[in-house]
C-alpha cells in the first residue's frame, strides 16, 4: 500500500515494514513485481519509468535480492559529503550575532569569503540565518499582484510614444535617437523620426507627422520625461493660487488639441513599445546595412517603406472596426508651438530671449504699450503674436539658420547658444534695465521690497557699537 504525501517523499508498506521513498521511486515496486510475474516486458517497464532496459534489469535483480529496500537510493539517510562543516557553521553563526551583525546576506557572504576565507553561497548564509531565527536587515516586500493591461478596442484610442538611443548605422555613424509612435490596439507602427537628442522639437515633429498621416489620437502613453510632465516640486505664486502646476509646453499643445496623456510609472508598464525597440534594433539595423544607408537623410526616406512592410507582418486586427482618429483643427500648425505671455514695451515691441517683433498700430493708431499678449514660437521658427486669439503680427525665422524648438525660459546654455539667445548686451534691453535697477538699489542701500534706507554697519543702533569719544568740556569756571 502506498500512502501519498504532499511532499516529494512517500511511505511504502511491504511485508518487510514501511519504507520512505521519493515519488519517483514509489512507482517502481508495482512495475517490477508485474515484470517478475510476466505481466509486462522489461522494455515496457523501462518505458513506463523513463529508464533504460539495462537499468530496469538492475532494479529487478535488486528487488529479488533485497525486496523493496533494493529499490531505494543507496545514499538515502547518509550525510552529504558537500554538507557544511559544523565548525564553519559555528563561525558563521558567531559572525551573524557578533562582528557582522546588521549585514545583509549578500554583504555577509562577501565578507566571509574575503576575511574568513569561507567559500559559502548566499543561500547557505540565508538558510543558516533563518534556522537561528535572526531577522533580516531589511524586510522584503511581497510582490504585488499585477494584471496584463488589455489592448484598446479601437485603433487610435491610445498611441504609445517613446525614444531609443542606439547605433542604428552600426559603425557607419554615431549614436542617434529614434522616436517612434505605435498604436496600442493594432500594434501598428505609425511613424518614426531620427533625432540627435530626445527633446521637445523631436516629439513635436513626431506629433505633427502622426496627425498628418492618421489624425488626432485619443490618448498618448509615454514615460515621465520632462518634455511631457512636470517632475519638479516648485510652485509659483500663480500656481498656488490656481491650485495646480502649469503644464509643460508639450502638455499645453495636447490640452488645446484635446488629447490626453498617460504617464507610465515603471519600465514594465511600457512593455509593448519596449519590445518594439528590440525588434527594430534587430530588423531596422539589418535593413539599413543591406541598403548601405549611412546618413539620416537617406534613412528618413527609407522609413515609410520599412513601416509598411513592418505593419504587413506584425499588425493584428482590432476588436472594433471603427477607428478613433479625429481630424486636426485648422490652426494645427499654430497649436504646435511654445507659448509665452509678454507685456508690450513702450516702442510697441514684443521680445523673447534672442528675438523681438514690431507690432503694427491698433485701430485709430492706438498703442499696444502695457498690453499682455501671447507669443507663440512655431515648429518652423515663425514667431506669432496673439491678442484674444487673434493674430496680430508674425516674424519668420531666417532661412539660412537651422531652428530648434526649445522652451526659451529654461533653455540650457548649449541650447541658448544654438538658438542665438545669448546676444550682445546692447540688444538685451530688459537685462540692461534690470542691471541698472539692481546697481542703483545696491548703491543706495534700499531694501528689495521697501524704500527704507538700511543703517550703516557702525550705526549706534546696531549691536553694541561703542559711542564716539566726547570732547573734554572741563575748563575754567566749569565743573
Amino acid at each position: 500500500m502506498i500512502l501519498s504525501s504532499p511532499n516529494c517523499n512517500v511511505k511504502v508498506s511491504s511485508p518487510m515494514g514501511h519504507h520512505t521513498m521519493s515519488s519517483k521511486e514509489a512507482r517502481r515496486p508495482g512495475l517490477v513485481q508485474a515484470a517478475l510475474a510476466g505481466k509486462l516486458t522489461n522494455r515496457e517497464g523501462a518505458s513506463a519509468l523513463g529508464l533504460s532496459v539495462r537499468q530496469f534489469r538492475r532494479l529487478r535483480s535488486a528487488y529479488r535480492q533485497d525486496g523493496v529496500e533494493g529499490l531505494v537510493h543507496g545514499n538515502r539517510g547518509r550525510r552529504s559529503v558537500r554538507r557544511l562543516k559544523e565548525t564553519d557553521r559555528t563561525r558563521i553563526v558567531a559572525g551573524l550575532r557578533g562582528r557582522y551583525a546588521g549585514l545583509n546576506d549578500t554583504h555577509l557572504t562577501e565578507k566571509l569569503r574575503e576575511i574568513e576565507q569561507l567559500e559559502v553561497s548566499r543561500e547557505t548564509v540565508r538558510q543558516i540565518r533563518l534556522s537561528e531565527q535572526i531577522a533580516p536587515t531589511r524586510r522584503r516586500r511581497a510582490p504585488k499582484h499585477r494584471t496584463r493591461r488589455q489592448r484598446e478596442a479601437r485603433e487610435g484610442a491610445m498611441v504609445l510614444i517613446d525614444s531609443s538611443q542606439h547605433l542604428w548605422f552600426e559603425d557607419r555613424g554615431p549614436l542617434w535617437n529614434l522616436l517612434g509612435a505605435m498604436d496600442d490596439a493594432s500594434g501598428k507602427l505609425l511613424t518614426l523620426h531620427f533625432r540627435q537628442y530626445e527633446d521637445l522639437h523631436g516629439y513635436t515633429e513626431l506629433l505633427r507627422r502622426l496627425v498628418a498621416a492618421h489624425g488626432l489620437p485619443g490618448n498618448l502613453y509615454g514615460d515621465r520625461l520632462g518634455v511631457f510632465v512636470r517632475n519638479d516640486h516648485h510652485w509659483t505664486l500663480d500656481e498656488q493660487l490656481a491650485g495646480q502646476q502649469h503644464l509643460t509646453q508639450f502638455g499645453s499643445m495636447l490640452t488645446e488639441l484635446a488629447v490626453g496623456f498617460i504617464a507610465a510609472r515603471s519600465p514594465q508598464a511600457k512593455g509593448r513599445i519596449e519590445r518594439l525597440w528590440e525588434t527594430l534594433q534587430d530588423r531596422l539595423v539589418s535593413e539599413l546595412r543591406l541598403r548601405t544607408i549611412d546618413t539620416v537623410e537617406a534613412a528618413e526616406m527609407f522609413l515609410p517603406e520599412f513601416i509598411r512592410d513592418f505593419n504587413q507582418r506584425f499588425a493584428r486586427p482590432t476588436r472594433e472596426c471603427v477607428p478613433a482618429w479625429r481630424a486636426a483643427p485648422r490652426n494645427f500648425d499654430s497649436i504646435l508651438s511654445c507659448r509665452y505671455v509678454r507685456v508690450v514695451a513702450r516702442d510697441n515691441t514684443v521680445t523673447l530671449p534672442g528675438r523681438w517683433v514690431q507690432l503694427p498700430p491698433r485701430a485709430h493708431r492706438r498703442s499696444w504699450q502695457g498690453c499682455r499678449l501671447e507669443a507663440r514660437e512655431l515648429l518652423d521658427g515663425r514667431l506669432q503674436i496673439f491678442h484674444r486669439e487673434q493674430r496680430v503680427a508674425e516674424h519668420p525665422w531666417p532661412a539660412s539658420q537651422p531652428f530648434t524648438l526649445v522652451p526659451r525660459d529654461n533653455a540650457r546654455p548649449a541650447q541658448r547658444a544654438a538658438l542665438g539667445i545669448d546676444l550682445p548686451e546692447s540688444t538685451r534691453i530688459d537685462d540692461r534695465v534690470a542691471a541698472k535697477v539692481r546697481t542703483r538699489t545696491r548703491k543706495r542701500g534700499i531694501g528689495q521690497y521697501t524704500q527704507i534706507r538700511r543703517p550703516r554697519p557702525n550705526h549706534p543702533w546696531k549691536g553694541s557699537t561703542p559711542l564716539p569719544p566726547q570732547p573734554d568740556r572741563t575748563g575754567p569756571g566749569r565743573t
